[in-house]
């Protein structure tokens, strides 16, 4: 599955790699993309038997607040690297907070703006300036950057100059010597996060990091946890609803995961996610007259499948080092799918490189994959590997697996499936076994969740929203019919004041509310 955050200012969210896919390749704003790009999301023991809701605990470290930029206080927590030893060796989460500046504080907001892999202390900076100003008065605004990620104790793997050449690596392999690259690509990626990582490859599961947020909470002095989680932060979210029911206050999942679904399946449905929006993308095109991609939405389609065969086999030049790759034209046509606001960045570079230039689609593939100007990658895409091979098996094991389901990929998504059917293999040769299996998550005795989910979600399809709020036992549906990674923050003031009623008051909405 890719990647999936929700902030396409933030970038990730759902996914592993497409090349090697929710956040999210993200850059520190709101929760757009992080269309977390991988493994379908589970907790579990690897026989697929719930997970135990009374872990061993640990002592509550405390955070030792300093004050940093902006009226922030910034500090570190201490945490088991393997919670099954809770007083072995700890690893570090980086935490920052925003205190509520109003007299009627609630307590701690945590925040977690997807990937896997997106930096929840980019999320709460801009959180703290752009949520609805009610939001800031009555919560201390929280983010952390989960294990693995970011300036907590991190996972790594490839240098810079090895993750360009990943990327560029063909995704859609057609000979048997490019099916090997891929494979013998992805194996090597596994390996250097081993080498690099260490014991900590093994620790940073989804439900590692929701009992890293029980203790956060405990740290914060909440006796509830009060959240809000966008793309894959979702499934953070119901992961920790199942492991505490008890300790949850009130819950907003935006932009929902189904932890139901196997990798296989879930991929699948991503990738009539992007196709969906990939269509809607150029009926705004067509509608607005004018559209130098097509007259219609099938012409249009046909272009860009066009021009991504014609890069298969003839790259376009690039930033001078690098080409333009179908692979690399590819995440630059998802990257800014996840939000609307992008769309006339897609049709500049479609344009742009159907004149013989690549640069624009470049740029929006290292958006997408957080590589910096400088040619520096943060660490979500090793980290959004990491746990998504940890969450869930495999969609794939083998090439011959990757032959059987291409044709339900093509059929839910013509213009992407390939991609995504030999995504799947990203984690069939990782070097630590999966220790968790999809599964309906119902978190029986929480108090009421509230899930949002957009109608024309790229990462995120809508009927992951509408599964997860039937499996938990408390959950509440919020639709937007809308575009784009996620409602919240989004332009909708039905789907702000909703979300603002539900965290300040804990006012559930109606059956079947729809926000436009």
């Amino acid at each position: 599955m890719m990647r999936g955050s929700c902030a396409r200012v933030v970038a990730a969210a759902i996914g592993l790699f497409l090349v090697a896919g929710c956040g999210s390749g993200s850059s520190a704003k709101s929760p757009d993309r992080v269309a977390d790009t991988a493994k379908a999301p589970a907790t579990g023991d690897p026989d697929g038997k719930a997970i135990d809701q009374a872990p061993p605990t640990a002592a509550v470290e405390p955070i030792g607040w300093t004050a940093c930029t902006g009226g922030f206080q910034c500090g570190t927590l201490q945490v088991p690297l393997d919670h099954a030893k809770p007083d072995g060796p700890k690893i570090k989460l980086a935490v920052i907070r925003k205190p509520a500046v109003g007299a009627n504080r609630i307590g701690s907001l945590v925040l977690n703006p997807g990937g896997p892999g997106g930096s929840g202390l980019d999320f709460a900076q801009y959180a703290a300036t752009r949520y609805p100003a009610e939001l800031r008065k009555r919560f201390d605004i929280v983010g952390f950057d989960p294990r693995g990620v970011g300036r907590s104790t991190a996972i790594g793997c490839l240098s810079d100059n090895a993750m360009d050449t990943f990327t560029q690596l063909d995704a859609t392999p057609d000979t048997p010597d490019e099916e090997q690259a891929w494979l013998d690509g992805t194996g090597a990626y596994g390996r250097a996060c081993e080498a690099d990582s260490g014991d900590l490859l093994g620790h940073v599961s989804t439900v590692d990091a929701a009992r890293d947020m029980d203790l956060l909470r405990a740290a914060l002095g909440d006796a509830k946890l009060y959240y809000l989680g966008a793309s894959y932060g979702t499934f953070l979210g119901a992961t920790y609803a199942e492991l505490y029911p008890k300790r949850v206050g009130r819950l907003v999942l935006d932009g929902a995961m189904d932890p139901s679904q196997p990798a296989v399946a879930a991929n699948k449905v991503q990738g009539g996610g992007f196709e969906t929006a990939l269509a809607a993308f150029l009926d705004n095109c067509v509608g607005g007259g004018s559209c130098s991609l097509g007259a219609t939405r099938e012409a249009g389609l046909a272009r860009i499948r066009g021009l991504l065969q014609q890069l298969d086999a003839r790259p376009l030049s690039g930033d001078g080092t690098r080409r333009v790759t179908e692979s690399i034209a590819t995440t630059g046509i998802l990257s800014p799918l996840y939000s609307k606001d992008q769309w006339p960045d897609l049709r500049q570079a479609l344009e742009a490189a159907l004149r013989g230039d690549g640069q624009p689609l470049l740029e929006l593939n290292d958006q997408y994959y957080e590589r910096g100007p400088d040619g520096k990658y943060k660490n979500l895409m090793a980290a959004n590997a990491a746990v998504n091979c940890l969450d869930a098996p495999p969609a794939a094991t083998s090439r011959e697996d990757v032959e059987r389901e291409l044709p339900g990929y093509l059929a839910d998504s013509p213009t992407f499936g390939r991609n995504l059917a030999w995504a799947g293999l990203t984690c069939a040769s990782w070097p630590t076994p999966p220790t968790g299996r999809p599964h309906p998550i119902r978190a029986e005795g929480a108090a009421p969740i509230l899930v949002v989910g957009t109608t024309r979600d790229p990462a995120t399809p809508y009927s992951w929203a509408q599964s997860l709020a039937g499996q938990l036992a408390s959950g509440s549906l919020l639709t937007y019919d809308g575009d784009g990674h996620t409602a919240f923050g989004r332009g909708s003031d039905c789907v702000d004041r909703t979300v603002v009623d539900y965290l300040t008051q804990g006012t559930v909405p109606t059956k079947g509310k729809t926000c436009r």
